[in-house]
């Protein structure tokens, strides 16, 4: 069976425009996570959150949107989609091609404008240019639209997990023959309505969060968008090749709405199946790149299903306290920042840890360091229990 690389990389998050930017930051071990200036929110000077210092006009000036009711999501994923086409060489003929899929994530897509969707409900008849954005299917269908694409094109919301399975998705139909190329990966932006539904779940820390630590407060939420361009190993010719997608696996526990078992029977068995996909152990495994939100449940369950699995870890950290939470967009976002690790052969700091947990007492790496990296995980876990993990290996 064919390899499926990654040729493209297009991100933008808290911490950078760009790849270059968000590499730079993450060297520099920044956070990104700040008090609100764009969202409307009571909690705006109470939760931090990693937010995109760009406002929706500026964006709109910036990528020449000016379709009406584009809303934020839906302008950074095609801040993200149009990096990473760029970054793989792509031509507009490509994009609009039969044989290039679209898969993409998102679980706050239109929700954004729910405010504005209430008020135009409340003082127009003839309806609102916000109703058709507010679909979770609305990101894509913009990027299907904008673009001409006329191959495959799905969404995919399985909360915190949903980029990670629409990366898992794409090489999928690469491997069946299905598609060419796969352009994959999320975007979700910070809204009322989530910052609301999460507060209401207690789960939001006061202050940056502290993945790992004894002493977590809880999470920080974040707004970003990430895409990655999957293709065939035997159709890259002279493209950069960033890593192979080698293993990937999903698990689903049900153990709870919005929570994991605490042995961590979902993440175990997800990172089990994705060493098996890879067909490599776990002593093969180089480096972790966590999911590691900040709360008391999943740490706990994240460090216990590692210890099951590895015995003693690999190296670990969580990306969540520079970029905080980016829902739907973090499996993508993450999973660019593990092709960095591999590509650049190095390991970012995780940052605010000071105590490990006392009943598994692991630490995640806290200072930039080169590494010798053959073989990265990236893990993406859902309410539900959905739970997914990645693998990218180095090309040799």
């Amino acid at each position: 069976m064919s390899r499926v690389v990654i040729t493209g990389l297009g991100i933008i998050s808290a911490i950078g425009d760009n790849v270059n930017q968000n590499r730079e930051m993450l060297i520099q071990g920044v956070s990104g996570i700040s008090s609100l200036q764009f969202c409307d929110t009571r909690y705006s000077g109470l939760r931090p959150c990693g937010e995109i210092k760009h406002t929706i006009p500026s964006l709109k000036e910036k990528l020449q949107a000016t379709e009406p009711g584009v809303t934020r999501t839906s302008l950074l994923a095609l801040h993200a989609f149009q990096e990473a086409c760029g970054n793989a060489k792509l031509q507009l003929s490509d994009i609009a091609s039969p044989d290039t899929a679209l898969i993409g994530a998102s679980t706050v897509g239109g929700m954004c404008l729910t405010d504005e969707l209430y008020h135009d409900a409340n003082t127009k008849e003839e309806g609102s240019p916000y109703l058709s954005s507010y679909d979770c299917a609305s990101v894509n269908l913009y990027l299907q639209q904008r673009y001409g694409m006329k191959g495959i094109i799905n969404t995919i919301n399985t909360a915190c997990s949903s980029s990670a399975n629409a990366i898992m998705y794409g090489a999928r139909l690469l491997q069946q023959g299905l598609a060419k190329r796969a352009i994959v990966g999320g975007a979700d932006s910070l809204a009322k309505f989530t910052i609301n539904g999460f507060n209401a779940l207690h789960i939001l820390s006061p202050e940056i969060c502290t993945p790992f630590d004894q002493d977590r407060k809880g999470l920080n939420l974040g707004e970003g968008a990430a895409f990655l361009v999957l293709e065939r190993e035997e159709e890259v010719k002279d493209k950069t090749v960033y890593a192979i997608l080698s293993g990937y696996g999903n698990s689903n526990d049900a153990y709870h709405p919005s929570s994991l078992s605490d042995n961590g029977d979902g993440p175990q068995l997800s990172m089990q199946r994705a060493l098996e996909t890879a067909d490599l152990s776990p002593l093969q495994i180089s480096f972790i790149n966590a999911h590691g939100t900040g709360t008391e449940n999943n740490d706990l369950s994240e460090s216990t299903a590692m210890i099951r699995l590895f015995g003693a870890p690999p190296p670990f950290v969580s990306s969540k306290a520079n970029t905080g939470h980016t829902l739907g967009a973090a499996g993508a976002i993450e999973a660019v920042f593990s092709i960095l690790n591999l590509y650049h052969q190095e390991i970012y700091p995780s940052l605010q840890f000071k105590t490990p947990i006392e009943t598994t007492l692991l630490t995640p790496v806290q200072e930039y360091r080169p590494a010798s990296l053959q073989h990265v995980m990236s893990n993406s876990f859902g309410f539900g229990g959905n739970c997914s993990s990645l693998i990218f290996s180095r090309l040799i």
